[in-house]
């Protein structure tokens, strides 16, 4: 049986079992570098967005008409999300944000932006699209509502039109521009430019000592790291994440990624996981346990933590977010990928990325249609995009369809990207 899981804010891969490890890797983790992050029982940031929560929504309570005060309980619930990974608190945001729009007849772009970025929170990318072409004709602060419809058409996969607002923004000192040009670096398949700019823009955050923003760039620039390798920067990195905010849970599940994927030390990146979700609760956690569950044949556990998943993912107000996820565990399950099919078509329609169409052709070569599957792949997915992920279903689709040498090519490019796979993904492609 396979298991998908996400490796970092957006890769699941299915794989099959292999759990020989045929050699001792170099350890990169330290346990006394970050137990005290795993032990850490104040959140300072969570206590001040409580506080912050509670101070604007008595402000609303005494006067409901004074439309800014829904902004201000808006943006604590954003970050009441942030660090706690409950869907509630995003989906309030959105309620309250609607009325502030409404209330200003959706004249104010502060407004429409910030719905727009709750929306993106949600995948919800056309709805998100539609709010800032309204900012855009309104016109004030123009740059800001720029670099969030570079952001959506990128995600849209509109790449023209992302390019076009890329070059509007253009202003190599400015740490909006840089995240974004290494995003689009990253997007065409050039990780040492997407590297080079972050740096840079990590760079402007430490001299301009915002804490916020070096959070950021410092998980980022980890990823990256971690995909190009070089995985001592990359930990360390998370570690500079840490000591700026130790209830950091993306940083702590990158440290936990490096102890399973490359020190296949499955015991301790279970213990920075279980640390992480007695307080933050994004469902893709489980699905993460459970694929290292699947690693160590603890079949007891990786049952548990798919269905605490799956239990998760009864909470509607999930809506759209978790759609990638539930293809490919439904795609695993020959009984379920009619299902999976529909959810696809669906996602394709509110995303028509290169992602979201290999998700299609991927379930339709589990559903036992190898020449639909192959189709896609070759019309919509073939030179558009780098992921590994993707590159993974590619070749098992070309191997199924008699196209070995596409394969092997393919083959050769994944092992070099065994780390950002997983060691489960890994031996499979060994296979290919």
């Amino acid at each position: 049986m396979k298991l998908f899981n996400l490796i970092f804010c957006t890769v699941i891969l299915c794989v099959f079992s292999c759990k020989t490890k045929t050699e001792t890797p170099k350890l990169v983790t330290n346990k006394t570098d970050y137990n005290q992050y795993l032990q850490n029982k104040n959140n300072e940031i969570l206590d001040a967005a409580q506080q912050d929560y509670i101070f604007w929504e008595k402000k609303l309570e005494k006067a409901p008409n004074q439309f800014p005060y829904l902004a201000k309980v808006a943006a604590s619930q954003s970050l009441l999300f942030s660090e706690t990974g409950k869907i509630e608190y995003l989906i309030d945001a959105e309620r309250k944000l609607i009325a502030a729009n409404k209330a200003t007849n959706y004249s104010n772009s502060g407004y429409l932006r910030a719905l727009a970025r709750n929306h993106i929170s949600q995948h919800k990318f056309k709805e998100a699209l539609k709010l800032l072409e309204k900012a855009e004709v309104h016109g004030d602060r123009l740059a800001s509502t720029q670099k969030m419809l570079f952001d959506v058409h990128l995600e849209l996969g509109n790449l023209a039109e992302a390019q076009q607002y890329l070059n509007k923004i253009e202003n190599y000192k400015d740490f909006d521009f840089l995240i974004r040009l290494s995003k689009w670096s990253d997007h065409n398949g050039d990780l040492d430019k997407a590297i080079l700019y972050l740096e840079k823009a990590t760079d402007m955050a430490e001299a301009n000592k915002n804490k916020g923003l070096m959070q950021w760039s410092y998980t980022n620039l980890a990823d990256y790291y971690g995909h190009a390798g070089r995985l001592e920067d990359s930990y360390s990195h998370y570690l500079k994440a840490l000591a700026l905010n130790p209830n950091d849970a993306y940083a702590k599940k990158g440290i936990a990624w490096i102890a399973y994927s490359h020190e296949k030390n499955t015991e301790e990146a279970l213990r920075i996981l279980n640390s992480i979700t007695k307080n933050y609760h994004a469902p893709d956690y489980h699905l993460l346990k459970a694929e290292i569950a699947d690693f160590t044949d603890d079949i007891n556990l990786k049952e548990r933590e798919i269905a605490l998943y799956k239990k998760a993912m009864g909470n509607t107000l999930y809506g759209n977010m978790y759609n990638k996820y539930n293809i490919l565990l439904l795609a695993e399950n020959k009984a379920k990928t009619a299902e999976a099919l529909k959810i696809a078509y669906h996602e394709i329609e509110n995303r028509p990325t290169a992602q979201s169409y290999d998700l299609l052709a991927w379930t339709h070569y589990n559903h036992g249609n190898l020449r639909e599957a192959l189709s896609i792949m070759e019309n919509h997915v073939a030179g558009h995009t780098s992921e590994p992920e993707v590159l993974y279903h590619m070749a098992e689709i070309y191997k199924a369809s008699g196209k070995l040498n596409k394969a092997k090519d393919i083959k050769e490019e994944l092992l070099k990207s065994s780390f950002e796979l997983g060691p489960l993904t890994t031996e499979t492609i060994k296979n290919i």
